[in-house]
């Protein structure tokens, strides 16, 4: 086959190329401007991954020299699968790829459309490829394993290929229909062994296609800044054009079309030749397009007015039909006729102008329905509200609201306006109106789609006072906004912006935040006073731009717990947490070791660091661990006032240094919890050491089930007793503590020295002695006790009784009282009701998992009732039927 013959008929030159339709494939080829496009491989989470993907044509050629007999290329309109192809067959015809076929040939199904009759696939061939010998045909065709069939625009085909409708032929002489020849060919009974590319936007028709099918993807990040640096001769120029649409449109999937990048390389190129400002928004973008094509057809502004009104009618029809082309008897029913000669430059134009086969789309959905938004705003009618319209074209039009956003302004409708008069402003009004009252009630709720919307649409906007005018205090702008788009990124960025700071960014359960959404989101988060990234997945290259933001920014608490940080993530981190204003930063289950409380340590002691409260629980830092942090406690420029340690996998072996960095004088540590840590006896015996230390400052202990036992409380009793011991609550639930060592406690608890002033004894084994001996000491008028939590403890009614009688004695300052499963029974109701009435302090009372029945309901609502000082009960898990919920509800400090 003659190879050059083939290179001479792909690269003739053809139309020229146009603002929407792209640059033609023969150009970007003929220039050596082709960059492959991307696969799926291709779509990385950070930039600094360095693991090449492979490209679009190796993708290709890999398959079919591997034995595959079908590819079938998948992707969006623009998204490069013409130019790919084209560049195949070029790079056959040059002896380049794909050397094992003989004969290759292309077909671009648009045009077969429109031929009829029967003919053979010899015929057909010979038809499309005029330019190869009819006997060089015969021989091709005796060989079909050395040919390759390239069909391009298969889904633009639209007889059906279902091989049911058809007679599959087998032999290349046989007469046929076009489409049974296509049919035959693709499901393998004519030229058997031949081999095919086909390309195709998504469609469901050719799902019998048996092959390699390889999702298209175009342009991402490094093949569009390749493109950029191609098209701008002067680098200067294309790193300032790629990062200003990277900015400003590279967050739309749209971007990754090769025909999209070359619309805007020529529009930017078009208005810095100018000196022009570049376009914000996709809004502004289009308007600069539209402004551009109108002002190439040197029309009067009348003309102009109805040429846009026309194509706007055209691409409404377009919309609400769903068929993508019409023909020219359609095209002259919206009113484009006197407009023939012009519609190239908006229309996708397939077949010859003067052919009744000819048919015209938009050359992209983007384009149709920005058109349908400019002719909405221009028509003069009042026979449509916005609702109408949109309504109407919910679902099929993805942008046209965000267009009339955008158009809506002023500012961004004058270039318009000047050339094609001025818009309704009715129409305008009954937008403005609409959105404000609908944005306003949408963020008072709780869909964050709703929100995101929202966002999307004042960004188009660009009107910073309008942002403040709908986000009021009203807005529930805390919920989540996890797994945003970068998109949605973009939008709540310019919202947080434009407000000036947020109280709260909730990002929770984000779970792919990359790189490129971070930095997006960095302006917003150092804006936000706290960032909720709770169950969130942050990639390695997001990190550091969080850690900026903190730097910079006013953000007073960080969460990310559970959020598989890990220590290499935490020490990018740590950089910005040496000169910010956070104060608290809470990395619970964040799979944190030993290594990471170095980098802690360094935060904490740089002397910059605003950081109060730190919580770690359930990361395996171990006692080598905790002794490091120990170490920043120790420093003057730490200014930790809490920890928060549970599940540490901390022994006793760590307190000894603990108790240490309490008594220097030099820590500020004031709450410290140890849940779930294998303390024991000895552990705290060398706590007990600081908290007798007088320039120890600790206020809060907690020390759940922490294996400890009776043996602990003579050390723990000396401490509470000590004059320089300044704990005020004390939690020591679920360890096996008992009557003798509860009663040890009760005993420094009576003295008039000790601060304490909660106490938590859950699950600790405790006996009715021993509520006898609390009853006691909370009606001496000696002890400070204002809360007392001593459930999960099975006295029964004769033990809670003395408890009873203590709440309602004068000298008793309780405020909460818990005694959630003692097995309390309605024998106890007296006594609690006569409490709760004498008691000038109660004011809340948890009875939760006990053996409460519907007949204690009454007389239990009607002392909440009449108890000027109690806030709640909780009745939940009681023996309580359905029957009295209904009173329950009626009483507003009942909770059941």
């Amino acid at each position: 086959m003659d190879k050059d013959a083939v290179l001479t008929y792909i690269l003739e030159p053809g139309d020229m190329p146009t603002l929407l339709r792209g640059e033609l494939p023969v150009s970007v080829i003929s220039s050596n401007r082709y960059i492959s496009q991307s696969t799926p491989a291709a779509q990385l989470t950070d930039r600094h991954v360095e693991d090449k993907p492979p490209s679009l044509d190796h993708t290709i050629s890999t398959a079919l020299s591997g034995g595959a007999r079908a590819v079938i290329l998948m992707g969006r309109e623009g998204s490069g699968k013409t130019t790919a192809l084209e560049k195949l067959v070029v790079d056959w015809a040059k002896g380049e790829l794909l050397q094992n076929f003989s004969h290759v040939s292309y077909f671009r199904l648009t045009e077969v459309n429109s031929l009829e009759g029967e003919l053979s696939l010899e015929t057909l061939m010979q038809h499309h490829h005029s330019h190869i010998p009819p006997e060089s045909m015969h021989l091709v065709l005796q060989k079909p394993e050395g040919v390759l069939f390239v069909f391009d625009d298969l889904d633009q085909y639209k007889p059906s290929l279902d091989a049911s409708v058809h007679n599959l032929c087998t032999d290349p002489g046989q007469a046929a229909s076009v489409s049974c020849l296509l049919s035959s060919l693709l499901h393998g009974s004519l030229l058997k062994g031949a081999a095919f590319v086909v390309a195709t936007r998504p469609t469901g028709r050719l799902k019998f296609l048996d092959g390699t099918w390889v999702e298209v993807l175009g342009f991402v990040k490094p093949q569009r800044e390749a493109y950029f640096h191609v098209y701008f001769s002067d680098q200067a120029t294309a790193n300032k054009a790629l990062i200003h649409m990277e900015r400003t449109l590279g967050f739309y999937d749209f971007c990754s079309s090769p025909r999209f990048c070359w619309t805007v390389c020529s529009i930017y190129k078009t208005l810095m030749d100018a000196g022009a400002e570049l376009p914000e928004t996709l809004s502004q973008l289009y308007v600069d397009i539209l402004v551009h094509l109108v002002q190439a057809l040197s029309l009067n502004e009348a003309s102009s007015r109805e040429l846009v009104l026309a194509l706007g009618r055209m691409a409404s029809h377009r919309s609400l039909d769903q068929h993508p082309s019409c023909t020219r008897e359609k095209l002259d029913s919206f009113g484009l006729q006197p407009f023939f000669s012009s519609v190239g430059a908006f229309l996708q134009v397939d077949g010859e102008l003067d052919s009744d086969a000819c048919v015209f789309s938009f050359a992209s959905q983007l384009t149709q329905e920005f058109i349908m938004a400019v002719s909405f705003f221009l028509d003069k009618s009042a026979s449509e509200g916005v609702g109408k319209m949109l309504e109407e074209h919910k679902g099929h039009a993805k942008f046209l609201e965000l267009f009339l956003s955008g158009l809506s302004e002023p500012t961004q409708r004058r270039p318009l306006e000047t050339l094609l008069g001025e818009f309704n402003s009715g129409r305008i009004t009954d937008f403005k109106c609409g959105f404000k009252s609908s944005s306003e009630e949408t963020l008072k709720g709780w869909s964050k789609d709703e929100h995101h919307r929202c966002f999307h649409l004042l960004h188009q906007a660009q009107n910073k006072s309008l942002v403040k005018e709908i986000i009021t205090p009203s807005a529930r702008t805390g919920i989540s906004y996890g797994d945003l788009s970068l998109r949605d990124c973009v939008a709540l960025n310019y919202v947080v912006s434009c407000l000036g700071e947020m109280e709260l960014l909730n990002l929770y359960r984000t779970r792919d935040l990359t790189e490129e959404k971070a930095e997006f989101l960095a302006p917003a988060m150092s804006l936000s006073h706290k960032i909720l990234l709770s169950n969130s997945s942050l990639s390695p290259g997001a990190v550091p731009h969080l850690a900026s933001a903190l730097s910079s920014g006013l953000t007073a608490e960080l969460d990310l717990s559970h959020s598989h940080l890990g220590d290499e993530r935490l020490k990018a981190l740590c950089a910005g947490l040496r000169d910010c204003k956070l104060h608290t930063l809470k990395l619970g289950s964040c799979r944190l070791t030993e290594a990471s409380c170095e980098d802690l340590v360094s935060a904490l002691t740089s002397g910059s660091s605003q950081l109060c409260v730190l919580d770690i629980m359930f990361n395996k830092i171990g006692d080598q661990g905790f002794v490091k942090l120990c170490r920043a406690l120790q420093s003057p420029q730490c200014k930790l006032q809490e920890l928060q340690l549970q599940g540490c996998d901390l022994t006793a072996a760590s307190m000894e240094v603990l108790s240490a960095a309490l008594c220097r004088g030099k820590s500020e540590l004031r709450r410290v919890n140890l849940t779930l840590n294998r303390i024991g006896d000895i552990g705290v015996e060398a706590l007990c050491k600081g908290l007798q230390h007088a320039l120890c400052k600790l206020q809060s202990l907690t020390l759940f089930d922490c294996e400890l036992t009776a043996a602990c409380c003579p050390r723990l009793m000396a401490s509470l007793m000590s004059q320089h011991c300044r704990l005020s609550e004390l939690d020591l639930s679920v360890n096996d503590l008992g009557q003798e060592g509860a009663l040890l406690l009760c005993q420094a608890l009576s003295r008039p020295g000790c601060r304490v002033e909660k106490l938590v004894l859950k699950r600790c084994e405790l006996t009715q002695p021993v509520f006898k001996e609390l009853g006691s000491l909370l009606r001496r008028g000696t002890s400070r006790l204002k809360s007392l939590t001593v459930g999960l403890n099975k006295v029964g009614d004769q033990g809670v009784k003395h408890l009873w009688e203590a709440v309602a004695h004068p000298s008793c300052l309780l405020e909460e009282l818990d005694v959630e499963m003692t097995n309390l029974t309605d024998a106890c109701v007296e006594d609690l009701c006569a409490a709760v009435r004498a008691s000038k302090t109660l004011k809340n009372l948890e009875l939760r998992n006990n053996s409460l029945t519907d007949t204690s309901v009454p007389a239990l609502i009607q002392v909440m009732e009449d108890s000027s000082n109690m806030l709640e009960m909780n009745l939940k898990y009681n023996d309580i039927s359905e029957e009295v919920f209904d009173m329950l509800s009626e009483c507003d400090k009942m909770r059941f």
